[in-house]
């Protein structure tokens, strides 16, 4: 049986960690985590996101752009967010509308799709 999601993996160019870790870490605030020492040589980092990890990993000819494969982190304050992300020149556009959350989405400097999303409050209920 299946207890949940440990992981979900990215990729970016061989070469492109520090850029990634920059972007991750840096504009992002994901914190890193120690990569076990016999996965290290394979490059890349790992980031913890709440309970789940975001393993960032090495990988040339990926055709990042064109797939819809996404990762989606639920935010408190998406506004402020969408204008950091705009002030570091990336492009952001209006998720489709689901119940329930707002929500945008934007491909990280290496062609990775991200969603960015936050839980609207649920309706007050009305008790006679």
């Amino acid at each position: 049986m299946i207890l949940a999601i440990h992981h979900a993996e990215i990729t970016v160019p061989k070469g492109a960690e520090s850029r990634a870790r920059d972007f991750y870490c840096g504009l992002l605030g994901l914190r890193e985590v120690e990569k076990p020492d016999s996965l290290r040589g394979r490059g890349g980092f790992w980031l913890q996101v709440g309970a789940v990890q975001l393993h960032v990993e090495v990988e040339d000819g990926a055709e990042r752009e064109k797939t819809k494969a996404q990762v989606a982190y639920e935010v408190e304050d998406l506004a402020s967010l969408e204008r950091k992300l705009v002030a570091a020149g990336l492009q952001v556009r209006e998720g489709i509308p689901i119940p329930g959350y707002v929500r945008f989405e934007a491909r990280d400097p290496f062609g990775n799709r991200m969603e960015f999303l936050r839980r609207l409050p649920a309706p007050a209920s009305h008790s006679r």
